[in-house]
């Protein structure tokens, strides 16, 4: 009767303590989230700003969607007058500020999407405290938000 108590505590205790890890990690919410889908042969970008309430840096350091091949972290850069995309690999929220997504800076790269537009896709954000923020990115045309 005792070992079988124990198995079943087991699950509550890890599950206890999961709850509790979250709980420590980053404070960060999402406003304005959103991508922008052209054709399936064109990578989709993603835009959003990204809020940390909490009293410690929160690093975002990767992304995943079932819309998409691959979902990485990108920002633009201007070299000698050219207009790049690189992919970065960690990108920090400082304690009580933001950072935003948008168009000629940091953006979501989705290699071959599979969406449509007016549909919302979920997407997940990594820290690299183990943390994970699920949300939903609605989808949009070439305008954005605006043109629709």
């Amino acid at each position: 009767m005792k070992r079988s108590a124990l198995i079943f505590a087991l699950p509550i205790l890890l599950g206890a303590a999961s709850a509790a890890s979250a709980q420590t990690g980053p404070q960060v919410s999402v406003s304005n989230p959103w991508i922008r889908y052209l054709l399936p042969s064109v990578p989709a970008g993603g835009y959003l700003t990204l809020h940390n309430n909490g009293t410690s840096p929160a690093v975002l350091t990767g992304a995943s969607s079932s819309a998409c091949g691959t979902l990485m972290l990108h920002k633009s850069e201007n070299k000698s007058g050219t207009e790049i995309m690189v992919k970065v690999d960690s990108i920090t929220v400082p304690a009580h500020g933001e950072v935003s997504f948008s168009e000629g800076g940091y953006h979501l790269m989705c290699m071959k999407p599979n969406m449509k537009l007016g549909e919302h896709i979920p997407v997940t954000l990594k820290f690299q405290d183990g943390t994970a923020l699920l949300l939903t990115m609605p989808v949009y045309g070439p305008s954005g938000p605006s043109g629709q």
